[in-house]
């Protein structure tokens, strides 16, 4: 008879976690590479924000010294996707963060790290869609095509473009992972063949003296007030400062976004080949590519134009770096850059969140309905297709742009969870199979966490506000329906039984 356990710790061995990915109504096709794994994180990586945030960094927090802020920025994000790989190779279990708190923290941290990754996928993919809209508004202005991009249905305005974009994955999507991946290679291709172009049409108008000095010295930064305040600088009274090597640090916060997304990979570790190898090359292999993409591009527009004149510009970006030394056509090229960009983070984000909820639902923590997956395409069609109905009306209907930053909060919680996982799950399961390792555990996770609370503690008060917000929403939730219904406090075995996986070599 099964046993129920009462307890809001309770946690899912990693045997179960496996275990349920047997259930023949509820199991993903395994048929992802390294390669294709690799390209999901440059699809969601590189986006419109390679155009920009490098660009803002140097003009309002760092000057060229911006480059040491993508530095910094790529070691911290590093050192979270490790831990990511570390679980990921470990459980490679649909549900990314959520599964692997669950192994670790318990079902209620389980829980709250799931509900904040569902915050994440779902604001993500409606703001980039949304962008993606008003880009495409902006291209047809730059090619002199009339096409209006809002419609009016009744008393409210309809923008169609996110609509288009996310039926048009979400149907990609539902019949199949592996079609999926194939388009997403194509548009991640040529958006990086894009930003290369650019990054050397670019280099022609480089001048080392806009590289001086390196990094400007340390002034006051324009004061905040009240809840658009940092945490740290609300809580503290400590006034901001742009430039110097605080403005480095500053930078680096702001800068440590552009990596975010690269969790998402991790939710595909159900339907990967040999997991315990690809997940991590690809994470990290990915990693690699974007961060010397956004290197080479900073660089870029940090030697075009002095820092100074970028900041006077009001919109600092890589187009305005082009603009300035007087060659305007890069301006259709980015716009085409910036929507092929933001097609392929769409996809990525639409299949992070699905899977997000299916591993949610498949323990009961959410209905178990939906997450039952198609016979003939191994896909949880309903599920996917209700998310797409869902992002595309937010987009379509609303201006959830003002929500962007709850976006970084609801990642960097997540990181922050996985990061303090690690040794927590190396401790209480040392006999498990590990297809890689972080290096110098507890001090690299430990350091990862730390630094995640740090930039955590970057975002605005009214962000905090809101994510509290939410998160008591969620515990409403989790009261009233999953505490009930979960398998595990059910008491409810996954069969057939697994067995763990062999040993495939590690680092």
């Amino acid at each position: 008879m099964a046993t129920t356990n009462r307890s809001i710790l309770r946690r899912k061995s990693v045997e179960d976690s496996l275990a349920t990915t047997d259930d023949p109504d509820r199991s993903l096709k395994r048929d992802l590479t390294a390669w294709d794994l690799a390209v999901l994180g440059v699809a969601v990586a590189v986006g419109a924000g390679i155009f920009s945030v490098g660009a803002t960094a140097a003009a309002n927090y760092a000057g060229p010294g911006v480059i040491v802020s993508f530095l910094i920025a790529s070691v911290v994000c590093a050192l979270a996707i490790m831990c990511y790989a570390e679980f990921a190779s470990t459980l490679p279990v649909a549900g990314s963060a959520y599964t692997f708190s669950y192994a670790t923290a318990g079902e209620f941290v389980a829980w709250i790290i799931g509900w904040d990754l569902i915050l994440e996928m779902l604001l993500a993919a409606a703001v980039i869609a949304k962008f993606w809209g008003v880009y495409l508004g902006d291209a047809f202005s730059l090619f002199g095509v009339d096409i209006p991009t809002t419609v009016s249905l009744g008393p409210v305005d309809l923008d169609w473009g996110p609509v288009l974009v996310v039926g048009v994955f979400t149907t990609l999507l539902a019949i199949g992972t592996k079609l999926s991946t194939r388009i997403n290679s194509v548009f991640t291709i040529i958006k990086v063949g894009i930003t290369l172009f650019v990054i050397v049409a670019g280099f022609f108008y480089v001048r080392a003296e806009n590289y001086t000095p390196f990094i400007p010295p340390s002034q006051p930064a324009e004061s905040q007030s009240g809840l658009h305040q940092p945490l740290f600088a609300f809580l503290s009274g400590f006034d901001p400062s742009t430039y110097g090597v605080m403005g480095l640090l500053s930078g680096a916060a702001l800068v440590f976004f552009a990596f975010i997304g690269f969790d998402v990979v991790a939710t595909t570790a159900e339907e990967t080949k040999n997991p315990q190898r690809a997940v991590p090359r690809g994470i990290l292999g990915g990693l690699a590519i974007v961060t010397v993409l956004y290197i080479l591009v900073t660089v870029v527009v940090t030697g075009m134009v002095s820092y100074t004149d970028l900041a006077a510009s009001g919109s600092p970006s890589l187009t305005t770096a082009f603009v300035l030394v007087g060659a305007d056509w890069a301006g259709k090229v980015i716009s085409i850059g910036i929507l092929v960009g933001l097609t392929s983070v769409i996809m990525v984000l639409l299949l992070g969140l699905t899977r997000i909820v299916f591993a949610m639902s498949r323990d009961g923590l959410l209905p178990r309905g939906i997450s039952r997956t198609s016979r003939k395409y191994k896909t949880p069609i309903r599920l996917q297709v209700g998310a797409g109905i869902v992002v595309a009306a937010i987009a379509g209907l609303s201006k959830v742009e003002l929500l962007e930053e709850m976006i970084n909060i609801g990642t960097l919680s997540a990181f922050v969870l996985v990061s303090f996982g690690i040794p927590i799950l190396r401790r209480t399961r040392p006999d498990l199979t590990r297809g890689f390792k972080v290096p110098w555990s507890p001090a690299l996770p430990i350091i990862s966490g730390v630094a995640c609370l740090w930039l955590m503690s970057n975002l605005t008060t009214l962000t905090w506000l809101r994510f509290a917000a939410w998160l008591a929403v969620g515990i409403v939730i989790y009261a009233l329906y999953s505490y009930r219904h979960s398998r595990v406090g059910r008491g409810e075995a996954p069969d057939p039984a697994v067995e763990l996986p062999a040993p495939t070599g590690g680092h």
